[in-house]
């Protein structure tokens, strides 16, 4: 078993620089989990108290049951791969893969067992006696992932691994990293800014946003049932479009999401899921409705929009009714005027104010066995981000 659990983890920095707030986590055994989100999200900040190389401010960390907020690094049977490979240079590669297993007084036997296995597994069998200088960066590595694979650890924490390397090494290695969770026994954490590598790799994917969990889900469960309104725009490319300041209008034809003249019906399915229908209906309470451009499809045989922008082939730039929309194309459409047709059963829908979702889930959801994260409302966050401001602002002065 490797399992990892974090309990209401906290970390502020002595300036006052809130890193991580209330992040909650419980990892079944051998999952793969990616962490994303854009800089200073909070993702290496997070390997980096499970791995126990930052202390946190409050809360604790379970790994397979037992607590080790309080331990050493040495002592919490993980392994971490850094963005830079962090190699020893005076150290051939089968010293460097070693390196761990040195340390922790394995016998010889074992060291070079696992490392000859590591090394034939990642393709390092030729160049175990070369320096790293001499080694391409896809080499390096691939290097310092085998160094954390012979330790064969409980937890394998990977922040941002292939960063600096080309379209088709980061491919190369996507591969490699894939393969070896299917053959390991341990839970894989891996933190990354590229959305497409989150979705190819990750069993489960935590969105982070200024140190705060937004959701944990699956990647299907991300983009179809996301909590909020950031979630919807971080999943997904092209990004989501917004309607903001939108109102609900009920009438006997049915009911609309609509912003002066933009105006679009709401199918029964998501009617359905509308629980609070009644707070927003007719009211002038305002919500944002999030439409995603493989839900809107331009086409030259009608009117009522305007394709100003072409994109690829696949993707183009549309006004329509006083918005300006990206959405697909069909394989004719061109610049000028055209027909829109909306998928009015894939809308999303968030309230303006607090910018969670106002639709339930359905049946299509995929339930993943833990207990959901409940993000903060828009306001909660800007209140945080705020008072560790004014924190931070107060120790500087001083």
């Amino acid at each position: 078993m490797s399992s990892l659990k974090l309990n209401g983890v906290n970390k502020i920095y002595p300036s006052g620089t809130l890193a991580l707030y209330d992040a909650n986590l419980e990892t079944g055994d051998k999952e793969f989990i990616v962490i994303v989100g854009a800089e200073e999200s909070g993702k290496s900040t997070l390997l980096r108290v499970i791995a126990g190389l930052e202390d946190v401010s409050e809360g604790s960390i379970l790994i397979d049951g037992k607590d080790v907020t309080e331990d050493e690094p040495k002592d919490r049977d993980i392994a971490m791969v850094f963005r830079n490979d962090t190699l020893y240079p005076a150290l051939n590669v089968f010293d460097n893969m070693a390196f761990g297993l040195k340390m922790r007084k394995a016998s010889p036997v074992v060291i070079e067992q696992r490392v000859k296995a590591a090394a034939n597994i990642l393709g390092l069998s030729d160049i175990l006696y070369r320096k790293p200088k001499t080694l391409t960066s896809a080499q390096r590595q691939r290097v310092a992932i085998g160094r954390a694979l012979v330790r064969e650890p409980k937890l394998y924490l990977l922040d941002e691994p292939l960063a600096g390397l080309d379209d088709k090494l980061k491919a190369e290695l996507l591969n490699v990293i894939i393969n070896l969770q299917a053959r390991m026994e341990g839970t894989f954490i891996y933190a990354t800014k590229n959305l497409s590598e989150a979705l190819t790799i990750g069993t489960r994917i935590i969105v982070m946003k200024h140190g705060t969990i937004q959701q944990i889900d699956t990647p299907a469960n991300l983009y179809d049932y996301p909590v909020n309104a950031y979630v919807a725009f971080y999943i997904g490319a092209p990004s989501i479009n917004f309607v903001n300041n939108a109102v609900i209008i009920s009438t006997e034809d049915g009911v609309f999401v609509q912003d002066g003249e933009f105006k679009v019906k709401l199918a029964e399915n998501v009617v359905s899921r509308f629980k609070t229908l009644e707070e927003y209906a007719n009211t002038g309470k305002k919500v944002i409705l999030g439409i995603r451009p493989e839900d809107a499809v331009a086409v030259n045989n009608g009117s009522g929009a305007r394709v100003t922008k072409t994109e690829n082939g696949c993707y183009a730039e549309c006004e329509y009714s006083g918005h300006t929309l990206v959405v697909k194309t069909d394989a004719d459409c061109t610049e000028g005027e055209c027909r829109l047709d909306i998928d009015e059963t894939r809308l999303y829908i968030f309230d303006a104010e607090t910018r969670l979702t106002l639709l339930e889930r359905d049946g299509g959801y995929q339930p993943t066995g833990f207990k959901d994260v409940v993000p903060l409302t828009f306001a909660e966050e800007e209140e945080l981000m705020k008072t560790f401001k004014s924190k931070k602002a107060e120790k500087k002065k001083k």
